[in-house]
């Protein structure tokens, strides 16, 4: 049976997916991160998926976002998107530590990964942390600096330039530059990587993961370890068919390690 469990960790509200019988023993682990305006509980039904397969899932919620919303107006939500980023970055570490403390890890395995913003928050992660295994991003971009030029066309199209003062708009570049991943790709390490994206997506573009991807692929010597699946004719919205494809790349990236027992 599996069972799903609410978690302060380090007052990051979470929910804990994992088999019941399994629940306080070690187990590879996926952080899995949901979208701006979205919430923990909508990435239930992937969570599941992987908790049947042997995986610790841990869906937090987002800075402003579901347990953590401050009934944020949508502009004021939009203006915060790059500072909820680089609060997930800094959530992760924490999250780490809470299962390193709880000693719920298994042999070091630990993913991360998400939908959309989430996907932009696992790309942030792997330039800042060298101990994830394991990493997929599902319609999100590595190239965070081109997506921040695009939300800030919006917000000028949307007469919200006065609300961005030039040391602002400067400030959230610097911060970005850190942890774009297309600016930073020697971080990858040849480190497990899986990207799907529709390629119908009017949110996020899906050129940016592709060309990144391209890019990316020749530091590999190891090519099968960095992945690209498009969906032909598929919107911004996660299909099953993709839910069950990372599943299934993930159990031969980050589950390779563990006995078959561990995966019953």
């Amino acid at each position: 049976m599996i069972g799903i469990y609410t978690e302060n960790i380090k007052g990051i509200p979470s929910l804990v997916v994992v088999r019941a019988d399994k629940q306080n023993e070690p187990l590879p682990v996926l952080m899995y991160y949901h979208g701006f305006t979205s919430a923990k509980e909508h990435n239930l039904p992937l969570a599941y998926i992987l908790a049947e397969k042997g995986y610790r899932v841990i869906l937090p919620d987002s800075l402003y976002h579901g347990a953590r919303s401050e009934g944020m107006t949508m502009k004021q939500m939009q203006l915060s998107f790059w500072d909820i980023v680089l609060e997930n970055v800094a959530d992760i570490q924490l999250i780490k530590d809470w299962l390193t403390e709880n000693e719920l890890i298994l042999q070091d395995l630990i993913g991360v990964a998400g939908t959309s913003m989430g996907g932009m928050t696992t790309t942030a992660a792997l330039t800042q942390y060298p101990w994830i295994k394991a990493a997929a991003v599902m319609m999100g971009t590595p190239n965070l600096t081109a997506y921040a030029d695009i939300l800030l066309n919006q917000y000028i199209s949307q007469d919200d330039k006065k609300e961005l003062s030039e040391d602002t708009v400067n400030k959230v570049y610097t911060d970005i530059e850190k942890i774009d991943l297309s600016k930073h790709m020697e971080t990858l390490r040849e480190r497990p990587l899986f990207f799907w994206h529709g390629d119908q997506d009017p949110v996020v573009p899906f050129e940016h993961a592709h060309s990144f991807y391209k890019a990316a692929v020749k530091q590999y010597t190891n090519i099968d370890r960095i992945y690209f699946l498009k969906e032909k004719g598929r919107d911004h919205k996660v299909s099953r068919f993709a839910m069950l494809a990372v599943a299934k790349w993930l159990d031969k990236h980050l589950l390779v390690a563990i006995p078959n027992e561990s995966n019953i």
